[in-house]
């Protein structure tokens, strides 16, 4: 059968508004930005983005959804050529919507994240978290920030080769070993039993204090 998976969903609780974001597909920035305007419009000022189990997607949908929160020319990612080629710097396009208007900058942020949050979704947030926009809440992320390219031997083979690495804005390489939260939450087996969510429930106590 056909299983069909969101890419975002959109609830509140209490106070804040919730985006879940699944996967970066070249639908999410549009998505993305339909779910802020969202949040912009409702009059709250705390956001959770949840990446928990986000496996990652398009690069430029990260870098498109970043841009949302961040001033013009602000790095979001760094694609490191290890020194066989120039380094690539992303950096925000500059829509920065929380400082724009509305608000004008009273807003609080929290990412989820788990160890199936993973490359593009650990860009976003290494992006939200050095750039002093959002605080993590959750477990270490998967740490996966290769760029990769297929390179032909025959008509039939392929090799799939490592060209670059991903770092953060303050350099961090994601593959190395991820990203740690600000505020080390654990998931067990008994919350899930009881339709428990301690990591939400810790973000959203961060953002009311």
């Amino acid at each position: 059968g056909v299983i069909d998976i969101p890419t975002i969903e959109t609830e509140v609780k209490s106070d804040v508004y919730i985006i879940k974001l699944f996967s970066f597909t070249s639908q999410s920035p549009d998505l993305f930005r339909a779910a802020l305007r969202s949040f912009l419009l409702s009059g709250k000022n705390k956001l959770v983005i949840d990446l928990r189990g986000n496996p990652g997607g398009y690069l430029d949908a990260a870098w498109d959804i970043a841009s949302w929160f961040l001033p013009a020319g602000k790095t979001i990612v760094t694609e490191d050529f290890g020194g066989k080629g120039e380094n690539n710097v992303l950096r925000s396009k500059g829509y920065d919507v929380l400082n724009k208007g509305f608000g004008k900058g009273n807003y609080k942020v929290a990412v989820l994240v788990n160890g199936g949050s993973a490359s593009a979704a650990e860009i976003l947030a290494g992006a939200l978290k050095e750039q002093g926009v959002a605080q993590l809440v959750g477990t270490k992320t998967y740490g996966k920030g290769s760029v990769q390219e297929l390179v032909q031997i025959t008509p039939e083979t392929s090799l799939k080769v490592t060209i670059a690495r991903w770092l953060t804005p303050a350099g961090h390489n994601l593959s190395h070993d991820g990203l740690d939260p600000d505020y080390k939450v654990e998931m067990t087996q008994k919350n899930i039993d009881n339709k428990q969510d301690p990591q939400m429930d810790k973000a959203i106590e961060i953002l009311q204090n």
